[in-house]
């Protein structure tokens, strides 16, 4: 596949920005390996922006005649990532045995701190506990802990280019499935934990994450045009979970459109919608969420998300 279909790998890493590291550059010869660095700029409406390095290295691998198999590779990406928040340190290991198939294994770890911005509090670490009021309260300190996560997963992808050759044939489908264990070293069995100013509803154990995108790209300074939907479940069991919701699905549609600056500056722009859990409690935002009841009527609410940029410079 040609190099703009790797960068939708981009936008599938709006919520989860390690997916950016499966776009890569494809060695040009039988050389031992090819290098290649990334430096990406993500900021979304939320109060959140990160700074990413990601460096690579491209190992051809059972390489072949045909279409399918002469770009067959293995690579190595290790990233850094900084937020206002967080710091942390990323390695991950795609193998391409064929142009519609990846296989990836990888891990990260890293700690955060907590700002008091405008009076708004923003947590980038700690647990998530039940107050005596039934309010959440917050308890953790700057680097009190390390978060980490390892996954393994498969991408399939696909380019209607293949079939019909030309620059305005390009119809790309992509979709990705993970299995991952998340964990935070201060929290023990069933506790839960805040991780970058989301909602404080994980815990140690198994997740599965798991993204399609369709999308068409085109010979122009707008270069993709795409849609992408992702899925995010909670595989530990959690007693009583279903009364809040938390063995539900959570779902994320974005709109996504990408430019291209010439062959090192890429920009991707999306709007973002997400599900959330409809609860009983009119005051539910006050309450620890494991003290609140779903509607059983209607469990989910469809609302905006966030709009998000992620500019990339390729070298």
């Amino acid at each position: 596949m040609k190099d703009n279909v790797k960068r939708t790998a981009f936008l599938m890493l709006l919520p989860l920005l390690t997916q950016a590291l499966f776009a890569q550059e494809q060695p040009e010869d039988s050389a031992v390996f090819t290098s290649s660095g990334k430096l990406t700029l993500q900021v979304v409406t939320l109060p959140a922006a990160k700074l990413i390095f990601t460096e690579q290295l491209t190992f051809p691998l059972l390489q072949g005649e045909s279409p399918l198999t002469e770009d067959n590779n293995i690579a190595l990406a290790l990233t850094a990532e900084i937020s206002p928040i967080s710091l942390n340190g990323l390695a991950e290991v795609i193998w391409t045995p064929a142009a519609f198939l990846l296989f990836s294994t990888g891990g990260r770890i890293g700690s955060g701190w907590n700002l008091n911005l405008f009076g708004s509090n923003i947590y980038g670490i700690g647990l998530n506990r039940a107050g005596i009021a039934g309010n959440s309260e917050h308890s953790g300190s700057a680097f009190d802990g390390f978060l980490w996560k390892v996954q393994t997963g498969v991408t399939v992808q696909f380019d209607s280019a293949a079939l019909s050759p030309g620059e305005w044939h390009h119809v790309v489908v992509r979709s990705y499935h993970e299995i991952n264990y998340r964990g935070y070293s201060r929290a023990k069995d069933g506790e839960s934990w805040y991780y970058e100013d989301d909602d404080g509803e994980n815990c140690n154990g198994f997740n599965y994450f798991g993204n399609l995108l369709v999308g068409y790209e085109m010979p122009l300074f707008i270069d993709l045009a795409a849609l992408l939907v992702e899925a995010d479940l909670y595989l530990y069991d959690t007693p009583g979970r279903e009364r809040w919701g938390d063995d539900k699905i959570r779902w994320t549609l974005s709109g996504a459109f990408g430019f291209s600056f010439g062959k090192q500056i890429d920009l991707m722009l999306a709007v973002q919608f997400r599900t959330r859990s409809n609860y009983q409690e009119s005051n539910w935002q006050e309450l620890y969420y494991r003290n609140r009841s779903i509607d059983a009527s209607k469990p989910l609410r469809f609302e905006f998300y966030r709009i998000a940029a992620i500019l990339t410079y390729s070298f």
